[in-house]
């Protein structure tokens, strides 16, 4: 594809300001529909000499429905009106892009016009692909060719770019590239635009980058493209570099770039850095349109000032869906449920997304509990749920190892034909494998019609949690072998899985396969998994050799995995070492203590182990109550120590007594040293 691609940009040359087209302020618009839809409206050019003499076509602006538009249509088949092809592009500009668009009818007028001109099909093209119908778009487009009697002009070309902006089309995008050079516009700053727009879609960045550094004059909207492009694929930190280099160029920004620059810091959650640019827009008085509101809100909350995110909202002359649903994520993410759920109750018109939000802020919370209480409201209050919704619903039982209530769900998806798409079917494998069911989560990963990255994540690290190491190395080599390439998580997965399979060389290899093949820096959950699976296998001197070679400090996961290790295998050297790293960076943790005292219990240094207790409660430091759940009847009952707040807290304690009792006819004694519950002398 980049063969292609330098093919293609290789007859690209510098733009001139001469070479900028002109036309009349509705056509004109059209160069921005890669920009947010608030920039689109209808501009009426009722100062025109032929809608002076044919006040019917006026008539159109107030229009306000299909029935009103067919009056308007017969009157102008009576005058003959119709038979102009600006009167017939005024009656099907309306159908395509008014709030009450009929593309169906409108294509129906456009068909049976005699003589329709390039601002018809133009704007139908661009009514299908705001409304989301690529492929009526394309071909809409190959209908116009087809008619042979105009050819396509400067604004057709970046609707089509913006249709093609999807990585399953880069082939009918490129296609597209090569009419753009037939046809000669590869001169034209809005199609320059356009295609760095879908370069970007593509993740093609160095290219998109070339054919923005070529263009001898970029304009505000050029740099919006790239800028905008580069947040919408993640690159954040590009984006903030293209806006400094804008600023060099003395190219004031506008609130389409400001939009761009508060998303990159809530990419980043960069707290100051988004105050900042919310500084620079008060001070230089941009307008505080609602989708930069909106953006500026999501930052905030994002970036943990909910309160200031608030305040805007508070300020806000209008509110959009998005801005409620926004501070109701907020105040779910923060585990303020009850604020979240008077906000979700004033919405005025409220639909399943504010739900969606209140849910997934819930999940992210780890109140799951409460997440799966609200998709039942949700169901009482009539709201359907969408896809979105059983995602975060099975992401909810996974936390809790709700699987029955799970398999619930899997039935509810079943029952209302809800389409198996990527995104659900992958929560579907987490959430079987994460409850136990491995064999259901493999059954649901092979009915998938598609797979992604995560879907094989999902299936590795689920194999991994069961144990099952080489059943993991297989997806992960199949995954491999099917052109997909492993993340951060993914080998977290595979590592796991060698560490509970005690497949020690392999383990070696994939860690360093991580930057040598695929070029991922190891992170610190690595490094823990990696001196996990060295520390069970004996390697110990290897592990602590391991953690001092780190490129970054570890933090107390990782010195806890070799610690635990240490106990297991009894080495009271290297874990005493161990112990006072810990003990620095987590004073308050009670299991470092606890397993301290009885590294040393085992190894009989009564003394040493005495101490250790001291010292844990000379510092004040109170042991972590242990917690439990189970799941009974699509309930899940929590239990903590010494709680006995559950209404058959009574019951349970005579089954526990029963239950310790029979383990003691059968001459079974329980290790508990692990719990901190042994005895010294």
């Amino acid at each position: 594809m980049k063969l292609m691609l330098i093919l293609c940009f290789s007859k690209l040359r510098c733009l001139h300001v001469s070479q900028f087209p002109h036309s009349g302020s509705f056509v004109s618009n059209l160069h921005t529909q890669y920009l947010p839809s608030y920039t689109k409206t209808i501009n009426w050019n009722t100062t025109h000499s032929f809608v002076r003499t044919n006040p019917l076509l006026s008539l159109l602006e107030r229009c306000k429905s299909l029935i009103q538009l067919k009056q308007i249509q017969a009157q102008m088949i009576l005058t003959g009106l119709i038979y102009d092809s600006f009167a017939a592009s005024r009656l099907i500009a309306f159908c395509a892009l008014s709030e009450s668009r009929t593309l169906d009818y409108c294509t129906k007028i456009l068909y049976n016009t005699q003589h329709p001109n390039v601002f018809s099909w133009n704007v139908t093209i661009r009514g299908y692909l705001e409304s989301g119908n690529v492929e009526g778009t394309l071909l809409l487009y190959k209908r116009m060719l087809q008619y042979g009697m105009l050819l396509p002009d400067n604004h057709t070309y970046p609707l089509l770019l913006k249709a093609c902006s999807y990585s399953s089309l880069n082939f009918v995008g490129l296609s597209i590239l090569g009419h753009v050079l037939k046809f000669g516009f590869e001169f034209d700053i809005f199609v320059h635009n356009a295609l760095i727009t879908m370069l970007l879609s593509y993740g093609e960045f160095e290219t998109a980058y070339d054919v923005f550094n070529k263009s001898c004059v970029r304009d505000l909207v050029t740099w919006n493209s790239i800028i905008s492009g580069c947040v919408k694929r993640g690159l954040a930190n590009e984006a903030l570099d293209l806006y400094w280099e804008m600023e060099a160029e003395k190219v004031k920004p506008n609130e389409i770039t400001m939009i761009g620059m508060v998303s990159s810091c809530s990419q980043l959650q960069d707290l100051n850095l988004g105050r900042k640019f919310h500084q620079y827009i008060e001070e230089h008085r941009l307008d505080l349109t609602i989708p930069l509101a909106n953006a500026l809100m999501d930052m905030y909350v994002k970036c943990g000032d909910l309160m200031a995110a608030r305040v805007l909202f508070d300020n806000m002359a209008q509110k959009t869906l998005v801005s409620w649903t926004t501070m109701v994520l907020g105040y779910a993410r923060f585990g303020f449920l009850d604020v979240a759920r008077e906000l979700l109750y004033e919405i005025p018109e409220k639909n399943v997304v504010p739900w969606n939000a209140f849910i997934s802020g819930c999940v992210e919370a780890k109140r799951s509990k409460e997440a799966l209480t609200l998709f039942h409201e949700m169901q009482v209050s009539n709201v359907k749920p969408d896809e979105i919704t059983m995602v975060n619903c099975l992401s909810a039982c996974s936390q809790l190892g709700a699987l029955d209530v799970g398999i619930w769900l899997h039935h509810y998806i079943r029952k209302h034909n809800f389409s198996l798409d990527v995104a659900l079917g992958t929560a579907l494998v987490d959430m079987y494998a994460k409850c136990g069911n491995i064999s259901r989560a493999l059954q649901v990963f092979q009915q998938m019609p598609q797979r992604n990255r995560l879907t094989w994540t999902a299936i590795i690290c689920g194999l991994a949690l069961h144990g099952n190491a080489h059943d993991a190395i297989f997806y992960f080599l199949e995954m491999i072998r099917t052109g997909l390439m492993p993340d951060e998580i993914t080998f977290l997965g595979i590592l796991s899985a060698c560490c509970h399979g005690g497949l020690v060389e392999q383990g070696r290899q994939y860690f360093n396969q991580m930057s040598s093949k695929f070029n991922i820096s190891p992170k610190l959950k690595h490094y823990s998994c990696m001196v996990d699976l060295l520390g069970r296998a004996g390697h110990l001197e290897e592990a602590e050799e391991l953690i001092q070679n780190m490129p970054i400090a570890a933090d107390a996961a990782v010195w806890g995995a070799l610690f635990f290790a240490c106990r297991v295998h009894g080495n009271v050297l290297i874990g005493e070492r161990v112990a006072l790293k810990l003990l620095e960076l987590e004073p308050e943790d009670s299991g470092t203590y606890v397993l301290l005292a009885n590294m040393y219990g085992e190894a009989k240094m009564w003394r040493e182990a005495r101490h250790a207790r001291k010292l844990m409660k000379k510092r004040g430091v109170e042991k972590t109550p242990g917690c439990s759940s189970i799941e009974v009847n699509g309930i899940v009952h929590e239990f903590v120590v010494r709680d006995t707040s559950h209404p058959l807290s009574g019951q349970i304690c005579d089954y526990l007594i029963s239950l310790t009792r029979q383990i003691e006819l059968l001459g079974l004694t329980p290790d508990i040293s692990a719990f901190g519950d042994n005895t010294f002398p």
